[in-house]
């Protein structure tokens, strides 16, 4: 009876502190010992013949599945006897001369969910006669195993007594033996460390950082959406119709909120074309820039006024490119390549607050050049290289965003609605003297607007209908409305022809007259 109480007591405390000395000449005795917190205690001793050294170094960092690499620490490293024990960043190194000597140190990273690894030989420089190791936990372990190289070491089994045990003979130089011993559930905590491998595969492997910047990721997506929600909903409200006063407190015309007909197609439907072209020789018409007139059944423009301060780049533009010097008929206009300089176009709605910059978007295409760089410098580095992969798409959904949101910002949507609340005027709404300005000036918007029927007949059928001061001869509203219409169609009809015979010839078109590239606010 008290043979067996001293010997529970003894499986209760486990091995003792110190491990037996080696009996064989070039042998190891080891302990291990896995303490509450998880780290893992090792007492070595090891017997050097006489005039022989033996060096050991071990890894502290070694490959581990997934592109990740497993690190271990080791510390408190006490060496009793002749040699050296020390830890540098990637190894713990041993070089011992000749004798018994007992090296001590802790190992921190040993355990990975219930299962403790460690080296208990990891690469001598000579051949090892013999050695045995021994283990203790907390709790008895539920499977051990024991290997040298890629085969089993000699013995590993946890005996009748449940204390674990290892050993091997002949363990020759180089060769590394590795102990890994499963514990029950919520023995000890893990402690196993994991980092990135120092590999390609490794540089894009998921970590904690990764995983916070993934999130913050996440929740720039949601920002941006609800950024571009907002802002089409806000511009689809604010660019109802609304009311537009054609004349000011002087009496003068008064174009609604300074918007000139050229701009129509800009702020109404995010694109400028052959009406907003036909619109802005109009309005250089009824301005007393051009001179309308009659011939032969057709019209035909001229100079009336040279361009001032009062122009606009683009107006002056359509003006230079439609009379550059001598007369011209409308069937002349449709053989020329006239078409709205857009560039000067986007940049005058862009001056006037209407339209955006586009800022965001070139902000967007710089950050994925970043992020590209970063993707590359990483992976070549340090790692962590989907973070440079996070900050380009980050860049990606910048530059989408830019190009979701409307082009137009909120005075423009405002613009917008005053435009369109041209159409609701009505011609009783002016005295006698006034009809003739508001008819003639509000023609050019009426003709963006697409209300240039109405508009003429709104005025037509006046008992006194207003006379037309920019066309030479009597001529009635209808007549106007009928040179207004020819207007658009010859430059619609001049853009089909090109676009068909650039399609014919499949080459690339010339620079338009009065015109440079580019189509929309940048």
């Amino acid at each position: 009876m008290l043979a067996g109480a001293l010997l529970a007591l003894a499986l209760a405390a486990g091995p003792a502190d110190e491990p037996p000395l080696p009996t064989v000449p070039q042998s190891a005795e080891i302990q291990l010992k896995v303490q509450r917190d998880g780290s893992l205690s090792v007492v070595e001793a090891i017997s050097v013949p006489e005039g022989l050294t033996m060096d050991r170094r071990v890894a502290l960092r070694v490959p581990a599945p997934h592109n990740r690499d497993r690190v271990y620490g080791v510390r408190d490293v006490v060496l009793e006897g002749t040699g050296t024990a020390t830890v540098d960043s990637g190894a713990f190194t041993v070089h011992l001369t000749s004798g018994t000597s007992i090296v001590r140190y802790t190992v921190d990273g040993a355990v990975a969910g219930d299962t403790v690894t460690w080296e208990l030989a990891g690469g001598w420089t000579a051949q090892l006669k013999f050695l045995r190791a021994s283990f203790a936990a907390p709790k008895i372990p539920t499977a051990v195993d024991c290997t040298v190289g890629d085969l089993p070491c000699g013995a590993a089994q946890i005996d009748h007594a449940g204390l674990t045990r290892f050993s091997q003979q002949n363990l020759a130089a180089g060769q590394q033996m590795t102990a890994i011993v499963e514990l029950p559930a919520g023995t000890v905590p893990a402690n196993e460390v994991l980092v990135p491998a120092k590999t390609l595969g490794g540089a894009f492997v998921l970590t904690a950082p990764v995983g916070w910047a993934w999130a913050g990721f996440g929740a720039l997506l949601l920002a941006l959406a609800a950024l571009v929600w907002a802002a089409r909903r806000r511009d689809a409200d604010a660019a109802k119709p609304a009311k537009a006063s054609l004349l000011a407190a002087n009496g003068e015309f008064a174009s609604p909120a300074g918007a000139l007909p050229g701009h129509v197609g800009l702020l109404l439907r995010g694109r400028s074309g052959p009406l907003d072209l036909a619109a802005t020789v109009l309005d250089l018409a009824v301005r007393n820039y051009l001179w309308v007139s009659a011939e032969d059944g057709g019209w035909r423009l001229a100079r009336r006024n040279p361009p001032d301060e009062h122009l606009t780049g683009f107006e002056r533009a359509v003006y230079e490119a439609v009379v550059p010097d001598e007369p011209v008929t409308l069937a002349e206009l449709r053989r020329r390549h006239v078409e709205l300089p857009r560039t000067e176009l986007a940049a005058d709605v862009v001056r006037r607050g209407w339209f955006a910059t586009r800022r965001l978007r070139r902000a967007g295409i710089r950050i994925v050049c970043y992020g590209v760089f970063l993707t590359v410098l990483l992976a070549l580095t340090v790692g962590y290289a989907q973070l440079g992969v996070i900050l380009a798409l980050a860049g990606v959904v910048t530059a989408g965003a830019s190009a979701a949101l409307p082009a137009r910002r909120r005075a423009g949507a405002d613009v917008a609605g005053r435009l369109r609340g041209v159409a609701a005027t009505r011609a009783k709404d002016f005295d006698k003297p006034q009809r003739e300005q508001v008819f003639s000036r509000g023609l050019p918007y009426a003709l963006a607007l697409g209300e240039l029927a109405s508009w003429v007949a709104a005025f037509d059928h006046l008992k006194h209908p207003p006379s037309i001061y920019w066309h030479a001869g009597d001529v009635t509203p209808d007549q106007a409305g009928s040179f207004a219409t020819a207007l658009a169609g010859t430059f619609a009809a001049a853009r089909r022809a090109r676009l068909l015979d650039a399609a014919g010839r499949d080459t690339t078109s010339h620079q338009p007259v009065g015109t440079h590239a580019t189509a929309e606010p940048s």
